[in-house]
């Protein structure tokens, strides 16, 4: 019989024999890999040997010099020898007139009047300008847009500063016709409905305007309002519930988006759209609110039930009776609470020539919140 001590020498000795062997297996791989990464590395740098020898010939050749040169300042006769490939070259494609070419989401702070404030308001704004096109030359200098548009910066915008920009750029690119958007969030304070607290609300804007050959102007101005829409059909339900069985129910309401989009030739103020919407609709969603506040907010809601039909109908009331608008157009779109799809409607005024009530599914879309 094999004393004890002698077996577990043996197994000592095998599972030292197993380790020697791993370890042997470790360092090998290891010199695999350090063999693979070296080649790596050596394809790499006759890559970027291969990639530099043209331009050490074109160097050594005198022919290129690949260093940036801070100190370079054009003159007159170089800018004039500069190429310029949209009024020198062929026109690729068809030789069609284009609508509009230029820019879209061109950023910059731009100062705003308010209506009841001499204080300016400078709000970060998105710029959109385009001009027309005709089949015989081939492109812009898209460039021109942007310095119209810093020329005009430092001062206060209106209108008329719109109007003034939108002119320079279309003479400025020899084009029959030019068009602008600035899209920017305006903000209003608002009071809240009992605890006599107040915050801001922001508001989407788009002010777009249009020059045509004969330099006639069309203003449009684009507003969202958000808003607070309580079924009516679900209240009457949840009464049913409370009256009959005694069973505590509560009726659904959602966030709703308007969009107003309204033509002008006398001045409307961005203020005056907020305004006409809170009288049509009431139920404004808001900002600062303590738990009288949002008591009095579910009263508000009890007290102007609305499908999305009727604040549609209401928004064109409101609308339709102030003269200083020739045209409107009114999307309204709940964002059902009971329901997984949204609630729509549309209406236009009907001028011939103006808004229709045909709507993109991405305008559908942009008005979710």
């Amino acid at each position: 019989m094999t004393p004890p001590t002698h077996r577990n020498g043996g197994e000592g000795a095998a599972e030292n024999q197993s380790g020697l062997d791993q370890s042997g297996m470790e360092q090998e791989q290891t010199l695999v890999w350090e063999v693979a990464e070296s080649q790596v590395a050596q394809s790499q740098a006759q890559v970027v040997q291969r990639d530099l020898e043209p331009r050490r010939e074109a160097v050594a050749a005198g022919a290129l010099d690949f260093h940036y040169d801070r100190d370079f300042v054009p003159d007159a006769a170089y800018r004039a020898s500069l190429p310029d490939l949209q009024n020198g070259a062929a026109i690729a494609g068809a030789p069609v007139a284009l609508e509009r070419v230029g820019i879209h989401n061109f950023r910059l702070p731009i100062k705003y009047r308010q209506r009841d404030s001499e204080e300016l308001l400078e709000l970060e704004t998105a710029v959109t300008g385009t001009v027309s096109l005709d089949s015989c030359t081939k492109g812009i200098n898209m460039s021109r847009i942007i310095r119209t548009f810093y020329e005009h910066r430092g001062r206060d915008f209106t209108i008329d500063t719109l109007a003034r920009v939108l002119t320079d750029y279309k003479r400025g690119l020899n084009s029959f016709e030019a068009h602008v958007m600035v899209h920017f969030s305006y903000p209003i304070l608002q009071p809240s409905l009992r605890s006599g607290l107040a915050g801001f609300q922001y508001y989407e804007v788009i002010l777009e305007m249009a020059v045509d050959a004969e330099d006639r102007l069309k203003k449009t101005l684009h507003f969202d309002f958000v808003y607070s829409s309580a079924c009516p059909c679900s209240f009457e339900l949840s009464e049913h519930a409370r009256a009959t069985r005694h069973k505590a129910s509560v009726p659904h309401s959602q966030r709703s988006v308007a969009r107003v989009s309204v033509k002008f030739e006398k001045m409307v103020w961005i203020e005056d759209l907020q305004e006409m919407c809170v009288r049509a609709l009431q139920t404004e969603t808001q900002v600062m609110v303590k738990r009288e506040d949002e008591q009095a907010f579910a009263e508000l809601n009890g007290s102007s039930l609305k499908f999305v039909e009727d604040a549609v109908r209401l928004l064109y009331r409101e609308l339709a009776a102030d003269p200083r608008l020739l045209d409107f157009k009114i999307i309204c779109s709940h964002l059902e609470s009971l329901h997984s799809h949204d609630a729509v409607a549309v209406a236009a005024r009907g001028v011939p020539g103006g808004f229709s009530a045909e709507v993109t599914y991405n305008e559908f879309r942009s008005l979710l919140r």
